[in-house]
Parts: C-alpha cells; sequence; structure tokens
C-alpha cells in the first residue's frame, strides 16, 4: 500500500483533486478522474474511495457556493431534500464499512459502469427535459424523497456521477430549470460526501496525504467549475470522463 507520495505523485493528485471539483461543479462525476489516480498510485481500492470522498468534500461545498444565488429562499425544500440525501448517505456509508473488502471490488466496476452510461446519457436526458415547461418549487413527493435517498446511498458507497443521478431525478420530477436543480444537485451531493467523510474520520479510515491533496485542489476546481464550467465544450468533457471510467473499471477488474 502507497503511504508517502512523491512530490510528483502529490502533484498529478493535485491536479485530479482540480479537475474533480470543477467536474463535480458543472456535472457531478469527479470521482471518475481522482479514484482511477489513487488506485494507480497503489491505494487499496477501499481506502482509495474513502479518502477521495473526505477529499472532495470542500470542492462540493465551493460548488455549491458558486451556486448560492440559485439555492437562494429555498431552505424548506432543501431541508427536505438534504434530509432523505443525509440518511441515503449514511446508509450507503456503512454499507461500504460492513461489507467485505472483495465486494467493493466486485461492485465498484459495476457502479462505474452505471455512472458512464449516465454520463453518456445526460445530454439526451437534458434535451428532453428542456421540452417540457420550467417549472419551479413543484411538490416534493415520496417518488422523489425515495430517489434522493437512494442517490444518497450510492454516493455514500462510492459516488461516482451521483450528481449525474441527482440531476436526472431533480430535473425529472422538481424542475425543468437545470440551472435551479444544479445549484441543489451540488448541495446535496456535497451533503453526502460530509456525512459520509465524518464517518470514515471517526473510525480512522483516511489516508490524509491525498485526502487533502484532492482536497485543496478540489476546492479551487469547484470554484472554477462553479463560476466557468459552463463555458467547456461538454462533449469533450464527457469523452475525458468515459475515457477515464474505462481505465477505472479496468484497473479493478485485472
Amino acid at each position: 500500500m502507497q503511504t508517502t507520495l512523491t512530490v510528483a505523485e502529490g502533484v498529478a493528485v493535485l491536479l485530479a483533486g482540480m479537475a474533480a471539483g470543477g467536474i463535480n461543479a458543472v456535472v457531478g462525476s469527479g470521482t471518475l478522474v481522482t479514484f482511477p489516480v489513487l488506485l494507480a498510485l497503489g491505494y487499496p481500492p477501499v481506502v482509495a474511495n474513502v479518502s477521495n470522498t473526505v477529499g472532495l468534500v470542500p470542492g462540493s461545498l465551493s460548488g455549491a457556493y458558486a451556486y448560492r444565488k440559485e439555492l437562494a429562499g429555498q431552505r424548506p425544500l432543501l431541508l427536505r431534500l438534504g434530509t432523505a440525501s443525509a440518511l441515503g448517505a449514511l446508509l450507503g456509508a456503512v454499507l461500504l464499512l460492513w461489507l467485505p473488502p472483495g465486494a467493493f471490488k466486485a461492485i465498484v466496476p459495476v457502479l462505474i459502469g452505471l455512472a458512464l452510461v449516465l454520463v453518456i446519457l445526460q445530454p439526451r436526458l437534458a434535451r428532453s427535459l428542456a421540452t417540457r415547461r420550467p417549472e419551479r418549487d413543484r411538490h416534493v413527493g415520496p417518488l422523489l424523497l425515495l430517489g434522493v435517498f437512494g442517490a444518497g446511498v450510492y454516493g455514500g458507497y462510492f459516488g461516482a456521477a451521483q450528481g449525474v443521478l441527482l440531476l436526472g431525478l431533480l430535473g425529472v420530477l422538481l424542475s425543468t430549470d437545470l440551472q435551479w436543480v444544479n445549484g441543489i444537485k451540488n448541495l446535496l451531493a456535497a451533503l453526502v460526501n460530509g456525512v459520509a467523510a465524518v464517518l470514515f474520520i471517526a473510525l480512522g479510515m483516511v489516508s490524509w496525504q491525498p485526502a487533502l491533496l484532492i482536497a485543496a485542489g478540489s476546492v479551487v476546481g469547484g470554484l472554477i467549475g462553479g463560476r466557468w464550467g459552463r463555458r467547456l465544450p461538454p462533449a469533450a468533457l464527457r469523452t475525458l470522463i468515459v475515457i477515464i471510467g474505462l481505465a477505472a473499471m479496468l484497473q479493478l477488474l485485472t
């Protein structure tokens, strides 16, 4: 197991954290960048996942902060959705710790595959939502709360592309105002990562050197992504995410 990073490795983790923070603020697949990097540096899958989750918390918060205008005046809505996300995240994190490490290595390639499908289908979903009349403050029913809870379980266990999953759920069941929905998605993803991170830290499972480097990079990336990320070519960003995700799948399966 990797214990001390070289300067070059540290720079690579820092840059991966910046990329992940920016991607999470715009789309929500940053784990597919940082997780493979930690695997390549020799960290066991569960340790890499735990450290990555902790590291991405500050970047998730900075991405949510960049969308603070979209979140203004939405406290009741955010409390209901946030409670469902937090409970789901706690269950997902407990499952990660309770199931044997071999189960994680077997399950995660499937989750990465699901995440890549979501990333690929995201433009089609966005187009279908754009054909409907934009609405806000739609009723938060049991189906939406259950979906957000399920996304929280997914995020607490692994988390890659939980943002894309949340965008789809919120876009279909809450509103077609995608910028508004993206702000809510960023806050819920930050909450999921934060709840899981608290449990992982309390149990002493974090490898702090990569976690802190990812944290530093993701804060910068989250602020940049939240402000400028909408100007990036979506196709190029999506292609890069898919390539990196496929590399992670191959590494776990070999």
